[in-house]
């Protein structure tokens, strides 16, 4: 990473905004995770209240060397999600700036109670870390799978729910919620991101989509790690003529609804993508805004269907259900004609 200077403002205590310069080194790519350690390390360096709380989840949330260099920041309470949440909880209410972490599946399913009244009903503002989110335990199967957390998360009120993308989104990400007063869930992969633009130039903003490239012809809205197959399928559709436009919405809540309603007004269909049960997601979120609003529009949510989930790495499964550039093309060339 190469860091530049931030300038932070709130606006009506919902959104945050800032500026940088930063810029991802070309063949340098990291997971998220890296990303995000690494960026906690610095801002651990000069402020004593960055806190982390993790639940057997050091080593896979790539924590280890936070945990080394600052270890009276760092508590770890075992394989229990609710106590996970509940201490961050209590530390959040004392000032402290604090970062739980655990995989995505048993965050926010056995500590979802916890969530909804000591963080979100309570106004502490946790920064509730989902780990190996979606499909990224490949063949564990259907129980370390989150394909629920957008909708149980969605349905709270008081939590902003996001979805970095690549490396520079996850750093922006984590500098804001470590300075925003409301709490957020910030939801993380396993693989290596790809910078989606070669230089970074637009601001990173909870609840502001980022647009990766501008077309006309199809929007393709995807977020966290289903935005880099949806940039290489738009790139595949504009070798036939096909021009996107192609939205990073690492915000999940609140919606870019401006955004999304100029895309509607501006391209023939939309197409949603997302590592997540195409039940209550981004998909049905952006369908729900259109249909309210009077829009009609060719749409279509890519997703993982309501089924057993097939088993295999976190590729195979994106390859079985589309969630590719050969699959995601495919549905805009049916939508088109």
């Amino acid at each position: 990473m190469v860091n530049g200077t931030h300038k932070l403002n709130i606006i009506s205590n919902q959104i945050v905004r800032v500026g940088t310069d930063a810029a991802i080194e070309q063949g340098k790519a990291k997971t998220n995770l890296d990303v995000f350690s690494n960026t906690l390390q610095e801002l651990a360096q000069h402020d004593r209240d960055i806190i982390v709380v993790t639940s057997d989840s050091r080593g896979s949330g790539k924590l280890a060397p936070f945990g080394q260099k600052y270890p009276a920041q760092h508590i770890e309470v075992g394989i229990a999600e609710q106590n996970l949440v509940g201490v961050a909880a209590g530390l959040a209410s004392c000032g402290k700036k604090v970062f739980a972490v655990s995989p995505a599946c048993f965050l926010t399913a056995r500590a979802l109670e916890q969530i909804k009244n000591d963080v979100a009903y309570s106004d502490n503002p946790v920064n509730l870390v989902g780990i190996s989110a979606g499909v990224s335990y490949g063949a564990l199967g259907s129980t370390h799978h989150s394909l629920h957390d957008f909708a149980v998360l969605r349905a709270i009120n008081n939590l902003i729910v996001v979805a970095p993308a690549d490396n520079y989104e996850t750093e922006q990400a984590i500098k804001l919620a470590a300075k925003t007063k409301l709490p957020v869930y910030l939801r993380f992969g396993k693989k290596i991101m790809q910078p989606l633009k070669d230089v970074n130039d637009d601001e990173f903003v909870f609840g502001k989509g980022r647009v990766i490239t501008k077309g006309n012809d199809v929007a393709i809205i995807a977020t966290g790690e289903t935005v880099y197959p949806s940039l290489e399928a738009a790139k595949k559709l504009k070798g036939q003529g096909i021009e996107a436009t192609v939205v990073s919405m690492h915000t999940i809540k609140p919606l870019d609804t401006p955004l999304l309603a100029e895309l509607a007004n501006t391209c023939k269909t939309i197409v949603t993508v997302e590592e997540h049960s195409v039940y209550g997601g981004l998909g049905e979120a952006c369908a729900s805004y259109l249909m309210q609003n009077g829009i009609s529009k060719p749409f279509r949510i890519i997703g993982i269907p309501d089924e057993y989930t097939v088993t295999g790495s976190q590729q195979d499964i994106y390859n079985h259900y589309g969630i590719n550039e050969k699959g995601i093309a495919a549905i805009v060339l049916e939508l088109l004609k």
